[in-house]
């Protein structure tokens, strides 16, 4: 028998008055965390809930997400996190597509929850706030417990979360994620990156998506530390956390270093407390990772991982350790390797870019009730991640690119991380996003989106010359763009589905 929730007892046990949460409305202890979530555990039953059966969560960064999460865990339910921005017709897909039994969701959310929830034929729907139309408040749920309620029994191999993935390249798909995967990956890389029982973790990346689920929220409470909660990323709340709370540990996405970076009021906040900062989601431009290391002082540690993996797949560990721009090598108990297309092992070397495939503990049970998905992604036991890079003769590896992103131009292929990583040098772009577009003679034609620092100017000439300059003729983009604002993912990523040249 393996309960995920099990961390949370056990870090109750050893620390049950240290604070599991601060946030801006006051603290919860292990203690009173534990005995929260066991009165949702009894809702969930008394509402006929049973173990196996999905529970929707659709809350951004409160306390009512940690208390609903360890609740769903310990009554043997699946955890299916959705993001409070989905509209009726995304909840619909997602509850039908995780047969899911109840919804918890959020008053902001609430209308259309309770449409999709309708849709998908969710009857049982609580909202944190106010209720919409065929919904109940969240306080109805809980149901007093005497003592501690027994965690169901569940074996490691059951899944304990249904993650979809971000759909980046295409519809979402459901990643079943299992009790033990779970575990292991709060287990291993909270050891590697030294997490301790008195640190805090700013917590600004959404609990929905399983980077901030699995490598900030599992990791904490595994370790008994303490999150630091931020409802929705802003950077003026982001430095108001860590310096109210002493944050020691910030972990994040790229764009989020690049607007602490550009926050004008940075100096005004007294930051010392941190001691580390960790990037993943997508790959850090090198000129974010330096000018962020050298205002902030201290040391980002890259990391990379999928939905499909529970987060973590490779991680630099150390300042000793570490390879600056790499995302470092894989996790114990799991293999990494970069294959052509022809499933064949490529030698080390920046010569030899190819697919990053990976297996062992991390690597999700499949895709809930979508077999033929789940084959297309793994070959014996491998997983494909779509993901373009190489590996260097010490063992560490480099992420070029999405391999759907990969911009064919006359038979050349252009990477356009390369393209935004030459433009990100440029003093006056803030962010960057390189596509390619359809081109009658040439197929695919390249195309850059940029935001510029507050105050800063170029034009786009002046930026298509600057890459034109510095990189190869095939490869500098033919069209750049100047906007206010690049579309984002719920997970801080830049949205480059959405982005559509204006002309």
């Amino acid at each position: 028998m393996f309960n995920l929730a099990v961390i949370l007892r056990e870090s109750a046990q050893a620390a049950p008055a240290k604070p599991a949460i601060r946030h801006p409305g006051g603290a919860i202890t292990y203690a009173e965390l534990d005995e929260l979530s066991d009165s949702v555990a009894e809702g969930l039953a008394t509402l006929g809930v049973r173990p196996g059966q999905a529970v929707g969560l659709q809350l951004p960064n409160i306390p009512q997400f940690v208390v609903s999460y360890f609740g769903i865990l310990k009554v043997g339910a699946v955890v299916v996190p959705l993001s409070p921005l989905l509209k009726a017709r995304e909840v619909a897909y997602s509850l039908r597509g995780s047969d899911a039994r109840a919804l918890i969701t959020y008053e902001a959310a609430a209308k259309e929850a309770a449409l999709g929830a309708e849709d998908a034929g969710v009857k049982d729907v609580f909202v944190v706030g106010a209720p919409a139309r065929d919904t109940r408040p969240f306080t109805e749920l809980p149901v007093p417990v005497t003592g501690r309620r027994p965690l169901a029994a569940r074996e490691g191999s059951d899944t304990a979360a249904i993650v979809f993935t971000s759909g980046t390249t295409g519809l979402p798909k459901g990643a079943e994620l299992t009790h033990f995967q779970l575990y292991m990956n709060a287990d291993i890389p909270g050891r590697l990156f030294d997490v301790r029982p008195e640190d805090v973790v700013l917590t600004i990346l959404p609990l929905f998506h399983v980077f901030g689920l699995s490598s900030i929220l599992d990791v904490c409470v595994r370790f008994g530390c303490t999150l630091s909660l931020v409802p929705r990323f802003d950077a003026e709340a982001a430095l108001t956390a860590i310096e109210r709370d002493r944050a020691t540990i910030f972990e994040g996405v790229p764009t989020m270093f690049v607007a602490l970076l550009e926050h004008p009021g940075l100096d005004a906040f007294d930051l010392s407390s941190l001691r580390v900062a960790i990037s993943g989601g997508a790959p850090i431009p090198a000129h974010v990772m330096d000018a962020f290391e050298r205002r902030f002082g201290v040391l980002i540690l890259e990391g990379y991982g999928l939905t499909e993996t529970a987060a973590t797949t490779t991680f630099n560990v150390s300042a000793e350790e570490r390879r600056a721009y790499s995302v470092g090598k894989p996790i114990w108990g799991t293999e990494t390797q970069i294959w052509d297309e022809h499933g064949n092992r490529l030698p080390p070397g920046r010569e030899h870019i190819g697919e990053l495939v990976t297996r062992g503990f991390h690597v999700m049970k499949g895709y809930y009730r979508r077999p033929e998905a789940t084959a297309e992604v793994m070959t014996g036991g491998w997983l494909h991640t779509g993901d373009l890079g190489y590996e260097d003769d010490d063992g560490f590896f480099f992420i070029v690119d999405r391999k759907k992103e990969l911009i064919i131009r006359g038979g050349y292929n252009v990477y356009p991380r390369e393209v935004e990583e030459v433009l990100y040098t440029h003093p006056a772009v803030a962010e960057a996003a390189v596509i390619g577009v359809p081109d009658a003679r040439l197929g695919e034609e390249v195309v850059a989106f940029v935001t510029l620092h507050p105050d800063a100017s170029a034009t786009p000439e002046e930026l298509t010359a600057f890459c034109r300059d510095r990189m190869a003729s095939y490869k500098y983009p033919r069209s750049v763009e100047v906007r206010g604002t690049l579309p984002k993912l719920p997970n801080g990523k830049i949205a480059k589905l959405e982005l559509k040249p204006s002309r």
